[in-house]
């Protein structure tokens, strides 16, 4: 089931929970960034039922974050590779990797560190604003309507108590 908001028009992280918002489908994704591909290795590291693996692999070919590779004919066997669309997912589960290392990790440190390549420094991820690399936080951004937010529905009294007056951003 498609999850919308404003009379039936879906906003951008109702749909992206609509992709990946079962508990599965992060974490195989999770495991495709530390380099693990092939279904058996998948479902070890997971310890996930092969129908359930099966199922989620099927979701992410098809909505184009993971590509299948045949890398055996006999018996045909495959691995599942991360497209363009699949990498950029990455900034979002370092983003739920460092909200849940803050709030639940029972201050016994994170389960996983990340460290940039680039820098050689322990990180983790930040939110910030692409104009001024100042830190994005509920108090310093507001919503505002988007170019791809329909006409028709501007003036519902949703979208003005939520939005105020119409407006679009360039």
């Amino acid at each position: 089931m498609k999850r919308t908001s404003f009379a039936g028009w879906p906003c951008s992280i109702a749909r992206t929970v609509d992709l990946i918002g079962d508990w599965w489908t992060p974490l195989v994704l999770r495991e495709a960034f530390f380099g693990v591909t092939r279904f058996e290795d998948l479902q070890r590291h997971l310890g996930i039922g092969r129908n359930v693996l099966t199922t989620r692999l099927q979701r992410l070919v098809g909505e184009a974050l993971l590509e299948k590779h045949q890398y055996q004919e006999r018996p045909a066997r495959f691995d599942y590779r991360l497209t363009e669309k699949g990498r950029d997912f990455f900034p979002v589960l370092a983003a739920m990797s460092r909200w849940g290392d803050r709030w639940l990790d029972g201050a016994r440190g994170a389960p996983t560190a990340f460290r940039h390549t680039t820098c050689g420094k322990a990180t983790h991820a930040a939110v910030t604003c692409a104009e001024c690399g100042e830190p994005l936080t509920l108090e310093t951004v507001r919503a505002e309507l988007g170019p791809g937010f329909p006409a028709t529905l501007r003036q519902h009294p949703s979208v003005q108590a939520r939005f105020g007056s119409p407006r679009v951003l360039a």
